[in-house]
This record gives C-alpha cells, structure tokens and sequence, in this order.
C-alpha cells in the first residue's frame, strides 16, 4: 500500500467533513461508519492500482528488448500498458 493507515484515516475524515460542509452527503449513519467505508474503499483503489502496476511491470520485462526503467520509452509504454489495464478492468473513466 502506498499510504500509511494514518493518512487513509486522515483522508477519511478530510473527506467526510469536505462532503458534509459542501452539503453533498446527508448523514444518515454514524461518522464512523462512514469513515470506516471512505477507508475501505480507498485501500480497495490502491489495491487495485497496485495491481494494475504489477501487472504493467511484469508486461514490460517480458520484451525480447530490455527497457530501462524510467527512461522515456519505458514511461511512454507503462503509462500506455497502464491505462490499457485501467480500461480492461472497467476503471477508467
């Protein structure tokens, strides 16, 4: 996971108080189960990012020609190779 469980939590309340005082949710439930979900869903998004980047990687080493990570054709095809997964798995917007 790219982000420590302290700023998950950090966000989740950002988050919920960014929504309640822009009038965007109506708090039905307890805070706290709120914030628990936002948690949830946000470590569900990373999971699924870093999903994605396994499997971007694990694409770009199988090239007969070796790329160098970081150089400009190595960025230009994993953003692209992202993206493609991104659209397979029905993220992308």
């Amino acid at each position: 996971m790219m982000l420590s469980e302290e700023k998950i939590t950090h966000l989740s309340h950002v988050l919920l108080k960014g929504l309640i005082e822009k009038d965007l949710i109506e708090v039905l439930e307890e805070e706290g189960k709120i914030r628990a979900e936002i948690k949830r869903t946000i470590i569900a998004e990373l999971k699924v990012g870093e999903d994605i980047d396994m499997t971007v990687r694990k694409k770009l080493q199988s090239f007969s020609k070796k790329l160098v990570e970081g150089s400009p054709e190595w960025e230009v095809l994993y953003k692209k190779f992202f993206r493609e997964e991104e659209v397979r798995r029905g993220r992308a917007f």
